[in-house]
């Protein structure tokens, strides 16, 4: 792609003495984390490193995994995370695309086999070493250097890997500091899974502002509470809605005064659940952003201390000096309100994809990339999503592909075909809703969960099954998943 100039923003080490990660039973700080560092050099020292040859990383969050992604930042080691539920065939298919010269992992006996590469060995006594370290190792430069590779979707067949420059963290922190950051020795609550841009990016984000991490395991809804409300080191939050709507059953919580933002992700956001928040003084920030942009590339941040309120649906402006355009099928540009594909051009794009072939057609000659999303801009450039690209439904923070899901379901002799969708939920963001045109009457809702669960993944399971005579289809035969979208609103089913 073609890349405007722009003058990368600059960040410095953080202090040895400053908080770094605090979890449910430690505190580390970056002395912890510079000795921690300086031990993984040592025993990397050997091995050559590259975008093709990247730290492969499989592992469930822990503390291990936050300071090994930091610590690889910091020597500028790519490294390449796979979720741990990731089936064999996933793997395989990953392997096909890079060489790991070695391999972290949590479950080392699952995975030696398979992968057939050394294997990294961190234990706890590295996290607390104390050891004086050489700081000449490590340093937050080289923008064009790739930080990591990351899956769009663990679900497709052929997933996308997006190799993320370190200049996109840089530009991606450097904006997102001007809604909100935590001050040193402050916490940024993070309870997303560190294998997806966003929990990872919240690590990356707190080096560069010298602020702290508290890591949890899981989302403890009492112990959630509890921070927000009364412990004044808790400054920033990362939520998907699910999360944020279960926090506000609560009638008589509310957030501490010297609370910032909660970042929400992960997918639609109901109008019921940002009205809700806005009225009881919870300070939302809702964004757009993917994989591909690290994450948000624009941000809507509600009860703004300026005063500035832009509308409620919006999900903000675009981070300079990025742009953005609608343009119409054609790639001509379209003026505000006109609704047409988005178009996004700036430091804080990738580059393409690992796979080259997967990059005909996404850049055009003037390197914008198209997002495949819809979305229209008021006259105040406030941007507003339509729907997301290739229908993907996200609920709960996951990516599910509706072609993934219907391949699953449409190998069932009962059933004829299928059409998978995502349904507007307050709590999940969407919620997966399955048609289904049957062979025969026969049919057995409570046999075919059981026997999905052998092939999906618990949130790629639809909530719903929902038998029809046939399915609306355009003219060439595809799916018009708008129309059962608009059915379902309709009537319920």
């Amino acid at each position: 792609m073609i890349l405007d100039k722009h003058e990368v923003p600059e960040f410095h080490l953080p202090p040895e003495d400053f908080y770094f990660l605090a979890s449910e039973s430690h505190i580390y700080d970056y002395a912890n984390l510079y000795s921690f560092t300086n031990r993984l050099h040592d025993e990397l020292k050997d091995y050559t490193f590259s975008v093709n040859k990247p730290l492969l990383i499989i592992s469930d969050s822990s503390d291990e995994l936050a300071f090994l992604i930091a610590g690889a930042f910091l020597l500028k080691i790519p490294f390449f995370i796979l979720h741990p539920d990731s089936s064999d065939l996933d793997i395989r298919q990953a392997l096909e695309s890079v060489d790991p010269p070695i391999y972290y992992s949590d479950q080392p006996k699952r995975f030696n086999r398979m992968i057939g590469k050394p294997h990294l060995a961190i234990t706890k006594d590295w996290l607390s070493d104390e050891s004086p370290a050489n700081p000449t190792l490590f340093s937050l430069d080289e923008p064009e250097s790739v930080a990591g590779l990351f899956l769009t979707s663990g679900s497709t067949s052929t997933p996308k890997i997006v190799p993320i420059k370190r200049r996109q963290i840089f530009y991606a922190a450097h904006s997102s500091a001007e809604n909100f950051k935590p001050q040193k020795n402050h916490y940024w609550l993070l309870c997303l899974p560190l294998n997806h841009i966003g929990g990872i990016s919240v690590i990356l984000r707190s080096i560069l502002y010298h602020s702290a991490i508290f890591r949890m395991n899981r989302f403890e809804l009492d112990d959630v509470r509890t921070f927000l409300s009364e412990n004044r080191l808790f400054e920033v939050a990362s939520l998907v809605p699910t999360m944020l709507s279960r926090i506000l059953e609560d009638p008589v919580f509310q957030i501490h005064s010297g609370f910032k933002a909660i970042l929400l992700g992960g997918g639609p956001i109901s109008p019921v659940l940002i009205n809700n928040a806005v009225m009881r003084g919870v300070p939302i920030v809702s964004s757009y952003g993917m994989t591909e942009t690290c994450a948000q590339i624009a941000a809507n941040a509600m009860l703004n201390p300026s005063g500035t309120y832009p509308p409620k649906a919006s999900v903000g402006t675009i981070f300079p000096p990025n742009q953005i355009q609608i343009r119409d099928d054609n790639g001509k540009p379209l003026p505000p309100i006109e609704k047409g594909r988005i178009w996004l051009k700036g430091p804080q794009v990738f580059d393409g994809y690992l796979n080259k072939k997967l990059n005909e057609d996404l850049f055009d000659s003037d390197g914008w990339f198209n997002t495949g999303d819809y979305g229209h801009l008021n006259r105040n450039r406030h941007l507003f999503i339509e729907n997301r690209r290739s229908d993907l439904i996200v609920t709960g923070g996951e990516n599910v592909n509706p072609l993934h899901v219907e391949s699953v379901l449409n190998r069932y002799d009962e059933i004829s075909e299928s059409a998978v969708i995502g349904i507007p939920d307050p709590n999940w963001g969407q919620r997966v809703v399955a048609y289904i045109v049957l062979n025969n009457q026969f049919f057995n809702t409570k046999k075919l969960r059981t026997e999905l669960k052998q092939q999906l993944r618990g949130f790629q399971i639809p909530k719903e099954f929902i038998e029809v005579e046939e399915l609306p289809k355009t003219p060439l035969g595809k799916i018009k998943r708008s129309e059962l979208i608009r059915i379902y609103e309709q009537t319920g089913q």
